[in-house]
């Protein structure tokens, strides 16, 4: 996986839910999206990522969703 290709593809997510008046709501349209539509080797890159130093290249609101979400998005170790 490519982190910085999944870091594109979820501040394209957040571009979109940016116009939401209502934060709470888009914070959960990036997480549901994330967790409907990404396999797990996918949101474990990006989550790994929150911490990293590339995180500053997320936009706020994906990095707030992300954060907020991240028992859920984080897949389950096996």
């Amino acid at each position: 996986m490519d982190i910085n290709n999944l870091i594109h593809m979820a501040n394209r997510i957040g571009e979109f839910y940016q116009s939401y008046s209502d934060t709470a709501e888009a914070h959960e349209g990036i997480a549901n999206h994330i967790a409907k539509f990404w396999e797990p080797r996918m949101r474990k890159g990006i989550m790994a990522e929150l911490d990293g130093a590339r995180a500053v290249s997320f936009m706020p609101l994906v990095m707030e969703a992300l954060k907020l979400n991240r028992e859920r998005l984080t897949p389950a170790v096996v």
